[in-house]
């Protein structure tokens, strides 16, 4: 969910400078990653860097259904974000339903501020807090940490990205050190411990509410498993200065196990089949483009 502190810009302002966004297709870093049950393992993080936002904090707190229905806000979530790049054409619908989706929500803070959806600065960051999390992901989960070249693919790939998503365009960072003063002068100088954030690592290894009663004892020690897990991926991909204002511990011996847990998730990946590795949208998208592929060859060939 994406937010804003202040008035939303008007529609003209929003148009200046744009850029008319371009589908993903074969080719693109994010058609090959983006899909990976994987990439999912960083979403907590990235959940909890955007929650940390004031306005985004404030809006999740009164609006979202985080608390309540986890599992699907989740699904959700991944859904749309596999349409942003496999979806071809309908990714660009896809950009304009969610800023239509947002139009309406605002919410108020405990010191009376009113937050209203789309305003600049949280619509922007929700979005660029991604790039972080590719970066960071490749250097813990990847089976090799990106060359240069794949970042700057990425980082380009991401400011495209932002265009589906009507980031305005004053908003999108032009290089990959502008990229990181922004983002550091972010987590510095604008991130709080908000209360959601603190929700959100809460939650890591509770039984999800919707689950029915006579299921969750036998689901509750997979649920813990699970949030053990996902607390040392979540907290230990996080800024340090994000975990220092969070008040959450980080030790050595912590980064060792994420680095093992990493390299396990790194190297056995690949050798996994494509189904399994890739989220349904994605997959359906990979078989199809390789099924437009043969459809070409095979038209380039016929007789003539």
């Amino acid at each position: 969910m994406t937010v804003t502190d202040g008035m939303p810009k008007s529609p003209s302002a929003e148009k200046e400078g744009t850029r008319e966004p371009v589908p993903f297709g074969p080719g693109s870093v994010l058609w090959d990653t983006m899909g990976l049950y994987t990439s999912a393992i960083a979403g907590n993080g990235v959940f909890i860097l955007q929650v940390m936002h004031p306005a985004i904090g404030t809006v999740v707190d009164r609006l979202s259904s985080f608390r309540t229905d986890p599992l699907g806000r989740a699904a959700r979530s991944f859904a749309s974000v596999q349409t942003w790049v496999y979806g071809g054409e309908t990714a660009i619908e896809e950009g304009r339903r969610l800023r239509e989706m947002h139009k309406p929500l605002s919410a108020v803070d405990e010191d009376g501020n009113r937050h209203h959806a789309l305003s600049a600065e949280p619509w922007a960051w929700v979005h660029l807090t991604g790039f972080y999390a590719a970066v960071t992901a490749s250097r813990y989960f990847a089976p090799a940490p990106m060359t240069p070249e794949e970042e700057q693919q990425v980082f380009d790939e991401f400011m495209n990205l932002g265009r589906i998503l009507r980031v305005p365009e004053r908003m999108l960072p032009k290089t990959i050190p502008d990229y990181w003063d922004y983002f550091e002068d972010m987590v510095a100088n604008t991130l709080v411990p908000h209360k959601v954030a603190h929700e959100v690592l809460a939650q890591m290894g509770q039984v999800p509410p919707n689950v029915p009663g006579p299921l969750r004892p036998a689901v509750a020690p997979l649920s813990a498993a699970g949030g053990r897990l996902g607390r040392l991926i979540t907290v230990g991909t996080l800024p340090a200065e994000a975990r220092r204002k969070l008040g959450v511990s980080w030790t050595a011996s912590d980064e060792r196990r994420l680095k093992v847990a990493g390299q396990l998730i790194g190297r056995g990946t690949p050798l996994l089949p494509e189904r399994v590795r890739y989220m349904p949208i994605a997959y359906r998208a990979r078989q199809a483009a390789r099924a437009q592929e043969r459809l070409e060859r095979t038209l380039a060939q016929r007789p003539m």
